[in-house]
This record gives C-alpha cells, sequence and structure tokens, in this order.
C-alpha cells in the first residue's frame, strides 16, 4: 500500500516540527491512540485500538525515527501487531516546507499488511488509512495552531492597549514589548 499527501498546517515550521515530536499532542492527534511512550531519542511504542472494516483491534507498535532534519522533516519506520487483527509495516518520509506563515507538511509512506488486515481487501485498507491521516492531520492542525491563535490575540489586545494611555504612567510601547515577549516565549516553548 501507498501513500502521498499534503496538509497545510497554519502555524510556523518550527511549531510543527516541536508538535511533531511531542509525545503530548501527538496522543491527542492519533485516532485511537491511547498510550505512547518514548524510548529512546528517537524511539517510540504507542498502543492504539483502530477499526478497519469489520476488524476491530488494538495494536501495540514501535516507531523509530531516522534521516533527522530538523525542522524540514525526517523519515519514520514503524511497525505494529494487532493479535488476531495482524500486522502492519510501513515506512514515511515527512516533508515540511514554509508557506507565509504556514507549514505545508507532504508525506509519502509504503506500507504492507498482513493477517485479518490483508483479508478485509486493498480498497478498504486505502480508503481507512486516508480517512486516519486526514483524522490525524485535521486535529493535529487545530492543536499545534492554538497557541499560534492565542499569540495572535494578545498581540491584538496589546495593540489596542497601545492607543490608550498605559496603566501607572508605563509607555504604551513597554506593553507591547510585554506581549511581544510572550510571543517570543511561547515561540522558545513551542519551536525546535
Amino acid at each position: 500500500m501507498e501513500l502521498k499527501g499534503e496538509f497545510r498546517i497554519p502555524a510556523s515550521r518550527a511549531v510543527v516540527w516541536a508538535g511533531l515530536n511531542d509525545l503530548d499532542v501527538l496522543k491527542k492527534c492519533i485516532p485511537g491512540c491511547q498510550e505512547i511512550e518514548k524510548t529512546s531519542d528517537t524511539e517510540f511504542t504507542a498502543k492504539v485500538v483502530l477499526k478497519v472494516g469489520p476488524v476491530k483491534a488494538p495494536f501495540k507498535g514501535k516507531v523509530t525515527l531516522s534521516d533527522l532534519d530538523p525542522p524540514n522533516g525526517y523519515k519514520i519506520v514503524g511497525e505494529g501487531q494487532g493479535a488476531a487483527a495482524g500486522f502492519a509495516r510501513g515506512e514515511a518520509t515527512i516533508r515540511l516546507a514554509e508557506d507565509g506563515g504556514a507549514t505545508v507538511l507532504s508525506y509519502e509512506a509504503h506500507a504492507t499488511v498482513g493477517g485479518k488486515l490483508a483479508q478485509v481487501g486493498q480498497r478498504l485498507l486505502d480508503a481507512t488509512a486516508h480517512k486516519l491521516a486526514g483524522e490525524f492531520f485535521g486535529k493535529f492542525s487545530e492543536v499545534v495552531a492554538a497557541p499560534a491563535e492565542e499569540a495572535a490575540r494578545e498581540v491584538a489586545a496589546a495593540a489596542e492597549e497601545a492607543a490608550e494611555p498605559a496603566p501607572g504612567g508605563i509607555s504604551p510601547w513597554l506593553w507591547v514589548a510585554g506581549v511581544l515577549a510572550v510571543v517570543a516565549a511561547l515561540l522558545l516553548i513551542f519551536g525546535p
């Protein structure tokens, strides 16, 4: 099975890269994810419950990152076992490109499946894989864009306050500088 796709995410490349490497973000975004754990700097394990056609089963998987090129992309190699449901193995190349204030994430993946999963048919597997990718990247886009939206609201609020006299006689530009410092801190937290 081969998959290709591209998603535009309304966040900087640094924020997207950080999100792709943040276990809390990934757990929120991976459909059916029950647990995810970092076992080394480049290896993760996860437990996921997925439904592919009539087959619904828990899967345990291991993911290894290679060809790391922060914040431009990497290669993911993974395998999962679903007890009686079968197995899946695959690899994906993830690339990040800046597009104005957003990031275009493109991926190309190759996978093989066996057991009951292989019996449900290629069309159903392809449809399910595209659906899961859409769910993941849709949720991922929401999660990583939220801090950027919050920072933008703070900057807008600071700009409004800059037009009014600041409390205690402090210069309005100091208020703007303070808000920009908060934005910079958010970028450092969510950056590479």
